[in-house]
């Protein structure tokens, strides 16, 4: 017992000793903060430019999920009341997964990249984190664009459409070109903002500058955007449309998209509970699942020259599109298209192969707000809801801005 004191005495001595060389020794660093007083914007520029990237692949996801919802190509297999508001095209400005799911991640991955624009860097036709910045900030205006109604950023001004699709097209100009000079990845980014300059052009009706930048995309590019799997941080860092299959059971893939063809494949499966059980309720059939993205680390396309063809054929006509129409088709086995040819039914199966081929990418949204006519398994206006206790199909052809963000910004007073 005399020597258990002694040491604990010595202890307690030598640590009154090292406290005294202690300033504040109570605070502890906590390893997941940044202190913004502490950044340097120009030497912590590639943590910025790649913080600018995660945050718009984590936004993607969401994206992706309530516009699939908006356009049937997947059913909201939950009981949210929120969630089923895009399932029935009729979303109020109050819907709070409006504001925390879909506007919040949009406009901080927009946030991100004007801090990196905006922060002064050297050699700025040549910086990679410039390019990086700029090709991000596209995307998050051409979603903005073809997702909501109308647009703001960092608390500006209300922007239209044709506004936020001109802000699209100035950005991923920029990224073309400093892509290009940069060195490194930038020739891919300036690709990828090649095929986004294409979708915005083409999105604002402007088919001559839609064609000749889907042509400047290289044969057999694809840029994806990649995913973690950290438990801790799946809501960030994983692929959304699995962890919403996996853990929530949110998201089922819509009846008119169970078919055979290769590039929506799916599944029924009983292995997930309780999600099935509630499915079964609300559809009267087995929970089926997208098996696209069948892990959190799966990849999501961005972009690709397959989405330029695409974008070039519609902008061509008739011709064209029938004559991708039928490469698809026989790339995937499905029979030649021998329905009628007039252009109104060649448009159609056109959108039909593209929603195949971009199956939960987020594209179907803006296709269906260019020719709401022809773009199948959209809800239909006043008809019932697929699942029972909801009110019909509203009338909204886009989100609206939540009231968060019109209650707050004072451009909107």
């Amino acid at each position: 017992m005399r020597n258990l004191r002694m040491r604990a005495s010595s202890a307690i001595v030598a640590g009154a000793l090292c406290l005294t060389g202690c300033s504040d020794w109570l605070t502890v660093a906590n390893p997941t903060v940044i202190d913004a007083n502490a950044l340097d914007p120009v030497a912590d520029a590639p943590v910025l430019a790649m913080s600018a990237q995660q945050n718009f692949a984590t936004a993607y996801g969401w994206l992706i999920m309530y516009s699939s919802w908006f356009v049937g190509e997947t059913d909201v297999s939950e009981t949210f009341p929120t969630r089923n508001e895009f399932g029935r095209r009729d979303i109020v400005p109050q819907n709070g997964s409006l504001q925390t799911d879909v506007w919040e991640p949009l406009s901080r991955a927009a946030s991100a990249a004007y801090l990196v624009l905006n922060a002064g860097l050297p050699d700025p036709a040549t910086n990679i984190n410039i390019a990086r910045a700029d090709l991000f900030l596209g995307y998050s205006y051409v979603f903005m664009a073809e997702q909501f109604c109308q647009g703001t950023v960092l608390s500006g001004a209300p922007l239209t459409t044709a506004n936020m699709l001109d802000s699209a097209v100035a950005h991923f100009t920029s990224a073309a070109s400093e892509g290009d000079a940069a060195g490194g990845q930038g020739p891919a980014m300036a690709n990828a903002a090649r095929v986004g300059l294409a979708r915005a052009y083409l999105q604002a009706g402007n088919a001559a500058q839609a064609i000749a930048a889907a042509n400047s995309v290289p044969a057999g590019f694809t840029f994806n955007l990649n995913y973690v799997d950290d438990l801790a941080n799946r809501t960030r860092l994983s692929n959304r449309l699995w962890q919403f299959v996996r853990d929530r059971g949110s998201i089922a893939v819509s009846p008119i998209w169970r078919t055979s063809d290769p590039r929506v494949p799916w599944l029924v499966t009983s292995t997930y509970t309780p999600q099935d059980a509630a499915y079964s309720t609300d559809r009267g059939v087995p929970y089926a699942i997208q098996q696209k993205y069948p892990a959190y680390t799966t990849p999501i396309r961005l972009a690709s020259k397959l989405e330029a063809d695409y974008i070039a054929a519609e902008a061509q006509g008739t011709t064209e599109q029938l004559s991708l129409i039928q490469a698809r088709r026989a790339a995937n086995g499905q029979a030649a298209y021998s329905g009628p040819t007039d252009a109104n039914s060649v448009l159609t199966e056109f959108f039909t192969q593209r929603g195949l081929d971009f199956y939960l990418e987020g594209k179907r949204m803006g296709d269906f707000r260019r020719y709401p006519d022809n773009v199948i398994g959209v809800p239909v206006s006043g008809s019932t809801y697929w699942k029972a206790g909801f009110a019909p199909v509203g009338t909204n052809t886009c989100f609206p801005l939540p009231v968060a963000e019109t209650d707050n910004n004072p451009n909107f007073k």
